[in-house]
């Protein structure tokens, strides 16, 4: 199953300016970018129903690996293959995972403070912005992890560099998107970035290959570094 329209599985076009839409589940009224091919049109809070999940999963882990985590995540019923529970979700497990291996964080108050925060990048911004929701929900990580504001020097400076890594990762491959190929790659950026930058060793697998390529209408195939075909 190559899943696209959460309503009847045809393919998602992507206009270039807002244009008025009517959520098909919960009827909502609002301009919006993304629709499939037959005019179906979701909502991101309809998208993401039982995101809330991400929280009880994350308070109830003992694993230090982040990858691992978030690959539970994408085992849950809420997660599609695109959306935009993962700019969540990239940020929740790297919390859960940073905790577990000895970082100094609240989780029952960072986790929420994730969801509300990763909740406000709308789907599509990798294309629209020009920064995917899952390397930005990198930065929000640290932010959290290191009490930045607006007004904080170091903490400011660490939670832009983390983006701003993340991104690169995710630009160095190109597009077209594939948000569990851009999480993945958010993710070791960051925990490489936290070894460096704050000491805290999270567990990085040996090897990861993508489960999910066959439900990928827009897989890029050997391109990317977790295709199959790239590991024996």
């Amino acid at each position: 199953m190559r899943e696209e329209c959460l309503i009847c599985k045809a393919p998602l076009e992507y206009l270039i300016a807002d244009v008025p839409m009517e959520c098909e589940i919960c009827r909502k009224k609002e301009r919006s970018k993304t629709r499939c091919v037959n005019g179906h049109y979701v909502c991101s809070d309809c998208h993401t129903q039982g995101l809330d999940s991400v929280i009880g999963l994350c308070l109830k882990e003992t694993s230090k690996s982040p990858i691992t985590i978030i690959e539970n995540m994408m085992s849950m019923p809420f997660c599609h293959m695109h959306g935009p529970e993962h700019h969540v979700m990239v940020g929740a497990a790297l919390l859960t995972a940073c905790k577990n291996a000895g970082g100094d964080i609240d989780l029952h108050a960072a986790l929420p403070e994730m969801m509300n925060r990763g909740k406000s990048v709308p789907g599509g911004a990798c294309g629209f912005w020009g920064a995917c929701g899952a390397g930005i929900s990198t930065g929000m990580f640290v932010s959290i992890l290191s009490k930045s504001t607006p007004l904080t020097v170091e903490p400011f400076a660490l939670s832009h560099q983390m983006t701003a890594r993340a991104l690169s990762e995710i630009g160095e491959i190109g597009g077209p998107r594939c948000c569990k190929r851009d999480s993945f790659l958010s993710i070791l950026a960051a925990i490489d970035f936290v070894k460096q930058h704050f000491g805290v060793e999270m567990e990085k697998p040996a090897e990861l290959v993508c489960r999910y390529s066959a439900q990928n209408r827009q897989c890029i195939g050997k391109r990317c570094p977790f295709s199959p075909a790239n590991h024996g």
